[in-house]
Order: C-alpha cells, then sequence, then structure tokens
C-alpha cells in the first residue's frame, strides 16, 4: 500500500538557486555564471549565501582565481543536476502540450456568420497557420454563447444586440436586416415605405426564438407592440429564404444572405421607415480571458481586413 510523500522541508532550495550553483560549478567563476543567467554578480552572490544559510552547509570555495565547489557543494551540485534536468523536462513537456493546443482552433459561428463570412475569414487563417485545424460549428447566438461559456469553442461569433452574459467580445463585423418578398408579392410594387406598425402586425416569416435575427427585430418592434404571431418559423436561412422566393409571405433576413437573390431578383428589398435594423457582428470568449493561439490571429487576420471599426479593441 503506497504512502502519501511527505512534503519538502524548507531546506530544500528553489529551483533558480540550483540552477545558479550549476552555472558556477560549469563556469568556475561566479560572475561568469551571473552574467550566463542575466543576472548581477552581488544578485549571484546574495543568491548563494542565501541558499548556503538554507541548506546549512558552505557550497563555494571563493578565490581570486573564481569559485569551485566544496565537498558538501559538489555533492548538492549532483543531485541539482538531477532536479534541473527533470524541470528541464517539465518545461519541454509543457511546451509541447501548449504547441499542441495551439495547433487547433475550435469555432461556433451563428449561421449568418459561418455561411457568409467565416469561409473567407479561415481562408486567411489557412494561409497564415497551414498546421492550425480548424473545426467550426454552426449554430444560432444563443447556442453559440452556450458553446464559448462551457468550454466546447475556443472562439464564438454572434448576432445581436449585445454581447451575451458571462462573456467579453468585439464587434467584427456589421449586418442589416431586410424585409424581403417575392417580385409578385403586393409590398413589391409598393411606392411607399413600409411603417414599423405595418411590419409589426403582419405574419412574417422568421428565424426561430435564440437568433440573433430575431433578438434584433424583437428589439426594434417592441416600441410598437412587438411582432404578431410568425407565419412560419424556421431555423435556417436557406428555408427562409426558399420560403420567401416560393410566395409563402414576407421573410426578413440578413442583407450578407440575399445579396445574390437580390441581384437575381428572386427577392425585392421592400424598404421600412424610421426602423433601425442594423445589427453589429461579435466575437466573444470567456470573460476575462483574452483570445490566444490561432483565436488572436484569426481577430487579427479580421481586423486587417477593415470588417469592423472596433474589432481589434482587446489586441491593446
Amino acid at each position: 500500500m503506497s504512502s502519501t510523500p511527505a512534503p519538502l522541508s524548507s531546506h530544500v532550495p528553489e529551483l533558480g538557486g540550483l540552477e545558479l550553483l550549476l552555472a558556477v560549478v560549469r563556469l568556475g567563476s561566479l560572475g561568469r555564471a551571473a552574467a550566463a543567467l542575466g543576472i548581477t554578480q552581488p544578485a549571484a552572490s546574495a543568491r548563494i549565501a542565501a541558499m548556503e544559510r538554507q541548506i546549512g552547509v558552505t557550497l563555494l570555495e571563493r578565490s581570486p582565481r573564481g569559485s569551485r565547489p566544496t565537498e558538501a557543494g559538489a555533492l548538492v551540485a549532483e543531485w541539482a543536476a538531477q532536479v534541473v534536468g527533470a524541470a528541464q523536462a517539465l518545461d519541454a513537456g509543457i511546451a509541447a502540450l501548449r504547441e499542441r493546443r495551439d495547433a487547433r482552433l475550435r469555432v461556433s459561428a451563428s449561421l449568418t456568420v459561418a455561411e457568409y463570412l467565416m469561409p473567407g475569414w479561415l481562408l486567411a487563417l489557412h494561409a497564415a497557420l497551414p498546421d492550425t485545424a480548424v473545426t467550426l460549428r454552426a449554430a444560432n447566438s444563443t447556442e453559440v454563447a452556450a458553446h464559448v461559456l462551457e468550454g466546447e469553442a475556443d472562439l464564438g461569433f454572434v448576432e445581436g444586440v449585445r454581447i451575451p452574459a458571462g462573456l467579453d467580445g468585439a464587434v467584427v463585423a456589421h449586418d442589416r436586416l431586410l424585409v424581403l418578398v417575392a417580385p409578385a408579392h403586393r409590398w413589391a410594387r409598393r411606392r411607399a415605405p413600409l411603417s414599423p406598425a405595418e411590419v409589426a402586425s403582419t405574419a412574417l416569416i422568421l428565424r426561430e426564438q435564440g437568433s440573433g435575427t430575431r433578438e434584433v427585430l424583437d428589439a426594434a418592434l417592441a416600441p410598437v407592440g412587438g411582432l404578431a404571431e410568425p407565419l412560419l418559423t424556421l431555423a435556417s436561412t436557406t428555408a427562409l429564404k426558399s420560403a420567401a422566393t416560393s410566395g409563402a409571405g414576407p421573410a426578413v433576413l440578413s442583407e450578407l444572405a440575399v445579396a445574390d437573390d437580390l441581384a437575381a431578383g428572386r427577392l425585392v428589398s421592400v424598404p421600412v421607415a424610421e426602423l433601425d435594423l442594423k445589427r453589429p457582428l461579435h466575437a466573444v470568449w470567456p470573460k476575462g480571458a483574452k483570445p490566444k493561439g490561432p483565436a488572436r490571429e484569426l481577430l487579427t487576420l479580421i481586423r486587417a481586413k477593415g470588417s469592423g471599426p472596433r474589432a481589434g479593441q482587446w489586441l491593446s
């Protein structure tokens, strides 16, 4: 039956003192050892003296020709070499673990960001860090925040008017929601913009609760009584576009998601008066923990692309 190891006594020197002793033995001079370790000779002398008091034996004999270990000092140096060697192995192992961690990036992104912005961003990251393995998970903004909070993602990207609780973040891009209809819909022929009340009272094709799109729309229409009961609630941008282009009814979608459909005439954007549907897109990470490694590199690349004026505020 194994017993619990006894705690180290107060006579065991710190690692820095042992490194200094080994340097003196190797170089034959306290001054040369101090220079090799980047400290002053008085500081080195004080450290050796403190270690001698701690251990209770004299470690070095000093002379005009240099310093050499006493008999006790030679024994301590022999044992110290094993301790320092083990510490160096530990240091190398930790570095390897950090390199392995830094060779991967787990990203969770809202559907709009994942589909329309992330491909270009990840191509730029691959060019900068070709050995980094990236996994991308697409979800709605509420789920993205949960992935980051629970440690399932290193970096998240969300839509919405605010940074989710428990996270820090920065604006990396901006987007705008549009009210969209098929060309045959009566709203496509309107000359005057819709009023916010008209939008609020109409059964729309919408994203599900928890999506950034729904959050922004809910907030924008709250002053006029909020949204009417949706005509359809769908969990993907593609499904919303299909429903809208088929003529099922008006839909609200990201401008990023429908650029091709507007250009091809498959959808028509209907202006809405006095309704601000612009929204920031945020990168998010755990509160108090600045992004590191590939996550930091990705945000630096996004900032360089000029996607958002505040995207780099966390870098300083």
